[in-house]
Formats: C-alpha cells, structure tokens, sequence
C-alpha cells in the first residue's frame, strides 16, 4: 500500500482486530505445520457481493457470459447490516465485490458508508460506467476507503476486446470525475487504482496506462495477470511475456499453471466469499458458488465459521487440494500481480 493508503488502513485498526488476526495467522501456521486444521478467530477480511448483475460481457467472467448456475440478484441491507454488526469488531478489511458491477445496486453507497461508520476499512472493484456527477460525490462522502478501476486497454479497440461491450471514454471521463470530486471535498480517500489485467491482446499498452494515469491523477497502478478457464490447450488470451502469465508453456505446447499445489491455503484462515443471497463460500475462485459451506438466512456467520462444514473443508485441503476442483486453477502460491 503507498503511505497514504496504509495510513487510512492503520487509523482503522483496533486492539480486538490485531489480536484477532494474531489468532488466526498463529492457527494457521500451526495447521501448516503438523499438517491438521486447527483454526482459531474471526476472519481478518470479507468480500460481500453487492449484485450479479453487469453491464459488460467479459470472457472468462460467469457474470459477464451470462453463464451463473446459481441464482441472480442483489444484496439486501438487512442481511449485509446483520452480518456487518456480529463482525465489525474484530473485522479488518471488507471489499465489496465477487461478481458483477457493484454500481448497478441502488444503495451501494449506503452499504459502504455503514461499513465505514463501523471503522472496517473498504474496497471495490467498478468497471466506472456510472462514475457520473452524483456516484462520483456520492462515493466519496461514503468514506470508501479504495477504489479498483479496471482499465484494460489505452485505445478503445484495445479496451472493448476484452471489456465487451464497454467505452474506454466513460472510465476516463468517470475517473476524472471521481478525482475533481476528491479535490473539492478535499478528501484523501478513496485511494483510487487503475487496474490493468494483462492479456495479448493489450500487453503492448503496459507503457501507456502508467502515462494514462499519471495524466488523470490516478495514484497508482497495478498490473493483474489473468486467469483463464480452459487454459490447458492454449488461448488468445495468455500473453506472450512469460512474467505477465500465470500459465507456462511445456515442450508438448500445452499449458499448466506454475504454482504447485501445496496442501495449505491461507485463505480458508483469514477470509471468505459471501453470495448476494447470503451463502458463504470459501474464496473467489468458487464463483458459481459450489461449496456453500453456510447460509446466514438460517445460520449466524459465527456458526457457520466455526462450524463442522467448514473445519471439514479445511481439513480437506491438508490431504489433497488438487482435488478440489476449483483449487486446480488457483492461483495460491504464484503472482496475482505482476511487477
């Protein structure tokens, strides 16, 4: 995090919440090393789902393709409140997204400015079609912490090859509209990121993002590698510089993620996934969510955490996380972001 960023983060830590992400970082190095799930505290981070719904058609996104199994909606308040009140003391980090567009729910922002009120530091992820005059405002005087602007190409062919149905001209102008608003507020949040997810098609424009966001003001940027569903035979996608790819290529020309499969995962220790409609999965490569491991309309999040489900689960992964499916893709162990 720049200085900034970690400050707002620092300012928002308390006693409870460090002691609770000692217990949790002291269990999980214990499970690691006699190899048996044992797991104490609370989670030191969430991710809570605002909606399903997008306005773009990404590949290689369930939300984009149109192609969910489970059901679709949005996020009430009084779930995302409930959950928020039996969490916020002990919780540290809470980003609003898994799938969809968080914008398109009608009171995101009052949902993030409740998590602010509770000092629980926030982060989203927008595509920034709706970063007009009024969500601009309106975003910060939340009190949202971070804000994650996907920008995936500088020229708009570029953009839409991958950002189906996109116009690289509203991010721009959303940016610039966010930041005049930070100014005139005189806000130093949210801290505002361009992210680029590198793929063939926009790789050659890695240069040119960096110019694009020093011109806007954007205080940093970061270079995301992506994941790609059926990668083993190759794909469009996968960029031709090997440090921007999570995959590498073997002699026979097929391809396999480079991160082994160790039998661990901090993840399954320190955080979750929970669904628009309440069910908690365990992280963000379950996003057709097949292993509900509770449902916060008949369960609280406490049971569910520390309950027989879940300790099963983790349990499971101490044996042979390959097995799971949607670890065989999991990127736990190899660069997210790229240097």
């Amino acid at each position: 995090m720049p200085w900034r960023d970690s400050y707002s983060f620092l300012q928002k830590t308390s006693w409870s919440r460090m002691e609770n992400a000692f217990r949790v970082w002291q269990s999980y190095y214990r499970s690691k090393r006699t190899s048996r799930a044992q797991h104490q505290g609370m989670p030191i981070s969430i991710a809570f789902e605002p909606t399903t719904s997008c306005n773009l058609r990404c590949p290689e996104c369930p939300s984009g393709l149109r192609s969910f199994t489970r059901p679709t909606g949005m996020l009430s308040d009084d779930l995302f409140k409930r959950v928020i009140d039996e969490l916020s003391p002990t919780l540290s980090y809470l980003t609003f997204y898994f799938q969809g567009e968080p914008y398109l729910h009608p009171r995101f922002l009052d949902l993030v400015a409740y998590a602010s009120s509770k000092k629980i530091y926030t982060a989203t992820s927008t595509n920034a079609h709706y970063l007009n005059d009024k969500y601009a405002e309106a975003t910060i005087r939340s009190g949202l912490d971070r804000l994650i602007i996907s920008i995936d190409g500088t020229t708009q062919d570029t953009y839409q090859s991958y950002r189906k149905g996109g116009h690289l001209d509203k991010v721009v102008e959303g940016t610039r509209t966010l930041i005049a608003w930070k100014k005139k507020l005189k806000s130093h949040s949210p801290h505002i990121i361009f992210q680029f997810l590198v793929v063939k098609p926009n790789e050659h424009q890695i240069p040119e993002v960096y110019q694009l966001a020093r011109d806007l003001g954007v205080e940093e940027v970061k270079l995301k590698t992506a994941q790609i569903y059926d990668y083993q035979n190759g794909s469009p996608l996968i960029p031709t510089q090997d440090k921007y790819s999570r995959y590498w290529q073997k002699p026979d020309g097929t391809f396999e993620i480079k991160n082994a499969f160790d039998n661990h995962c901090w993840k399954m220790w320190h955080s979750c996934v929970i669904t628009w409609d309440g069910k908690v999965v365990p992280c963000c490569f379950d996003k057709d969510a097949h292993h509900v491991l509770g449902d916060l309309n008949h369960q609280s999040f406490t049971d569910i955490w520390q309950g027989d489900r879940y300790q099963q689960f983790r349990s499971s992964l101490f044996r042979s996380r390959s097995e799971i499916e949607m670890c065989r893709n999991c990127t736990e162990g190899t660069a997210v972001w790229a240097p």
